[in-house]
């Protein structure tokens, strides 16, 4: 089995307190779903800093990415069919997924 990442892009907070717990509680179900193939669920990111080529620093992301999952899946498709139920597409936000690529030593 290969492991995947998905990455979170992007998305609209909830209008309310209310829509937020019950966009949260839809997303605790949906990683509850997926099991023992969650190997590193719910990874929210703050506080970028993105390093230039050239060294400098700039305060913030070069992407819109909030944060990531890492899964197992049996193929790509697999992935893909995981993260097209993942409530953060109701919210308009967008996920990519990627095989992660075993590195030697």
């Amino acid at each position: 089995m290969s492991q995947y990442i998905i990455t979170y892009h992007g998305g609209d907070q909830p209008d309310t307190p209310e829509a937020g717990k019950t966009h949260f509680a839809k997303y605790q179900e949906w990683l509850a779903s997926l099991g023992k193939s969650a190997i590193s669920p719910m990874n929210p990111i703050k506080n970028t800093s993105t390093v230039n080529p050239n060294g400098s620093v700039t305060l913030g992301s070069s992407s819109a990415m909030s944060g990531y999952t890492i899964i197992e899946a049996e193929s790509n498709e697999s992935a893909l069919k995981i993260a097209r139920a993942c409530p953060f597409l109701e919210i308009g936000g967008t996920l990519e997924v990627s095989e992660l690529v075993k590195m030697p030593g």
